[in-house]
């Protein structure tokens, strides 16, 4: 099945356009180093050619496409040194957040990480490298979010689907869905449930130091 379906407009146009062509890179629809026609794109997907200049200028920040004038978009191939790039610069600001996540989590905050922990786990045991990286997204994207900076947010989502979108064809095989989430397992980050009980109580907002160890 196609993952650029046509769409029915609920909220911006510009985001569901945004996200179609962007699980259609993930899933290898759109190659690396093609081109692509955004008028091609906007009929296949029943809207206006705005909203996929749109979220073609998006992906084009992102570093995800290349928008040349007269030829269509481009798919970009990375490298593996860009990926270590981004996980080197996902290393110096992540870490502080997850703290200051951790201290703001309310009890549903901890509930829903549990869920979103466990289904990342369990994608991971069916061997869907793309799933399980798009899982991992979410169940980090949501503790991050709970330091409560929004420049961050935007900042690590941008990195995360740089990845997400060049991840499993940059570097195939190198790593399993079971690895990838077996990670989460065995890191030196506490899991949802510990984190629970480490985190101080009336400690709620994000004026809360983060803590030194």
């Amino acid at each position: 099945m196609s993952s650029m379906q046509p769409i029915v407009p609920k909220v911006s146009l510009t985001e569901q356009v945004t996200t179609m062509i962007r699980a259609a890179i993930v899933s290898g629809e759109m190659k690396p180093e093609e081109h692509y026609s955004a008028i091609a794109i906007a009929e296949k997907l029943g809207v206006s050619r705005t909203p996929v200049r749109e979220a073609l200028q998006l992906l084009e920040k992102e570093g995800i496409v290349t928008v040349a004038k007269n030829r269509g978009v481009r798919v970009n191939q990375i490298s593996l040194d860009d990926i270590v790039e981004v996980f080197q610069v996902r290393l110096a600001v992540e870490p502080q957040a997850a703290a200051r996540g951790v201290l703001n989590a309310s009890d549903a905050d901890i509930r829903t990480l549990t869920e979103l922990h466990q289904r990342m786990l369990q994608i991971g045991e069916t061997g869907d490298g793309r799933a399980t990286l798009e899982a991992d997204k979410q169940f980090h994207l949501y503790l991050l979010g709970l330091a409560g900076n929004a420049k961050l947010d935007a900042i690590i989502s941008e990195l995360r689907n740089l990845v997400l979108a060049h991840g499993q064809t940059t570097i195939p095989q190198a790593r399993t869905s079971q690895e990838l989430a077996g990670d989460r397992m065995n890191s030196s980050r506490p899991s949802p449930s510990v984190t629970r009980r480490r985190r101080p109580p009336r400690c709620a907002t994000t004026s809360c130091a983060p803590p030194s160890c």
